[in-house]
């Protein structure tokens, strides 16, 4: 049975787009089939999206905020959502409705019909540039050479997930996430619902190419191994190319061509860059391993605002001590249900 639905929605200096994007999730909070919480996480935002969230908790008795103490990125606050979510079903969204709201009702019936993991399927992309799309489409070809054959292309966070699949996510501690990687890792029944992703409804994105490019490096590090594979045969190649360089700039000195310092020289350049390249791929692995020993907080909550008592207390002992460095305040109002759906 479906008892709770909650909704999860990370933010980042969305001031333009969250008067727009709360008027449909209260129609969407009314049309769904159980009692509904929409958590709000709000990373780090330096504009009004902090000011705006904690009057709609005041209009709203559905709505939750989570606002951390500084940026931690939008991976570690969908995970912060999740900590705190209490529903049987579980979806993860994007508030710039380019995840349009109303697609989460074809999710539930999916949820309803068997399915733990239920991710939305982009079947065009307006709004974007033939750039965005180019490299989107090559990220997605990274990801599933490099990281899980299994992961859906087209596809984002915007997902729903069971109970189990949440309780399971709640294990995975990691400190470099990819977490639409950690879901297709864990397996579960998995179904698509297709949808045509409308433009961003007001302001602009968070992620650019360099976000995008740090996205894809950190999702190959942590589920491949491949890019310290990759140093034996390009190391061994540039090794033969050496001796080869050496035996050409040896006869042509023989035959009085010249010295061959440039080919020479031109190679010492390749082969210590080569080098350098290396142990920079093996730098970032150790580095990574450092972040994991010292066992740091993944994100620190400065404040809870509408969040029920019983629920951060269920939540306490697995998610608040272990994973932010202090207790968040909690700030109640009056209305203090969920939203019962109509």
């Amino acid at each position: 049975m479906l008892t709770r639905i909650s909704l999860v929605l990370p933010v980042y200096n969305e001031q333009a787009v969250l008067p727009l994007v709360l008027p449909r999730l209260a129609e969407l909070v009314d049309q769904l089939p159980a009692p509904t919480e929409v958590i709000f996480v709000n990373d780090g935002s330096r504009d009004a999206t902090r000011a705006i969230l904690a009057e709609a908790a005041r209009q709203y008795s559905w709505l939750r905020v989570v606002d951390f103490s500084r940026n931690f990125g939008q991976q570690l606050a969908i995970t912060a959502g999740l900590d705190l979510a209490q529903g049987d079903a579980v979806v993860v969204m994007d508030a710039d409705l380019q995840d349009p709201p109303e697609v989460v009702l074809q999710m539930v019936e999916q949820y309803q019909a068997g399915y733990d993991v239920v991710y939305a399927q982009r079947l065009e992309r307006h709004g974007e540039t033939w750039l965005k799309k180019l490299t989107a489409t090559a990220f997605y070809r990274l990801m599933t050479t490099f990281v899980n054959r299994d992961l859906p292309e087209n596809v984002s966070d915007f997902r729903l997930m069971s109970r189990p699949v949440i309780d399971a996510l709640r294990h995975l501690r990691e400190q470099h996430r990819f977490m639409r990687g950690l879901v297709t890792w864990l397996g579960f029944r998995q179904t698509a619902v297709q949808f045509v992703r409308p433009a961003r409804a007001a302001g602009e994105t968070k992620y650019s190419f360099i976000k995008l490019t740090a996205l894809a490096w950190q999702a190959v590090v942590s589920f491949s191994n491949w890019p310290l594979r990759a140093a034996l045969p390009v190391g061994g190649g540039l090794a033969a190319l050496g001796v080869l360089t050496t035996m050409v700039a040896g006869v042509m000195w023989l035959n009085g061509a010249g010295s061959g310092l440039a080919i020479i020289a031109g190679l010492q350049l390749l082969l210590s860059g080569a080098t350098l390249t290396a142990i920079g791929v093996l730098g970032d692995y150790l580095g990574r391993m450092y972040d994991e020993v010292r066992g740091r907080p993944l994100y620190v909550v400065r404040e809870l605002i509408n969040f029920r008592p019983e629920d951060v207390k269920s939540a306490e002992r697995a998610v608040l001590p272990a994973n932010s460095a202090a207790p968040a305040t909690l700030r109640a109002v009056p209305r203090d249900e969920w939203r019962q759906a109509s």
